[in-house]
């Protein structure tokens, strides 16, 4: 029995946030967080690229979909498709979990630093070609987080 993504990073944080506190009062907050998104940035990229693999396909649209569906799993995330393609992938998240509970913890800085932060290097692990933009988050407040996932073309 595999334990939901939500139920993973609540555990996670148990840890995390106290070590993460702890960083930022010996190395300061700029110095620590970097440390942290480094880390934890070679962590996710590795998660992608055996995601990439286990799918034996490289069609965007199709594994962001199951990787999405994966992160939703338990009502963790509510969101709408806005584009699907096998070089396209196009999501606005209108209800995130994640961030209710960080919002609830007292640390939603910590929360984006901890789970938004890495669904950057997750894209790069998934296809070196494929680039994700994102404009904002709920974490950090918006209404919404756009993800944008398009495989760039070589030229």
């Amino acid at each position: 029995m595999s334990i939901p993504a939500i139920e993973q990073a609540k555990i996670q944080a148990q840890v995390l946030v106290p070590l993460i506190k702890a960083l930022q009062t010996e190395l300061g907050e700029e110095r620590a967080n970097a440390l942290v998104r480094k880390a934890l940035g070679d962590v996710y990229r590795r998660l992608g690229e055996r995601w990439w693999q286990t799918k034996g396909s490289r069609h965007v649209g199709e594994n962001m979909a199951a990787a999405f569906a994966a992160f939703a799993k338990d009502a963790a995330l509510d969101y709408s498709v806005r584009a699907q393609s096998q070089e396209v992938y196009e999501i606005d998240v209108t209800r995130c979990q994640y961030a209710q509970f960080y919002k609830e913890l007292g640390e939603p800085e910590l929360g984006f630093l901890l789970v938004c932060s890495s669904d950057f290097p997750f894209a790069e692990g998934f296809d070196p070609d494929l680039k994700l933009t994102r404009s904002q988050t709920i974490m950090q407040g918006a209404s919404h987080c756009d993800f944008r996932y398009r495989r760039q073309k070589e030229e």
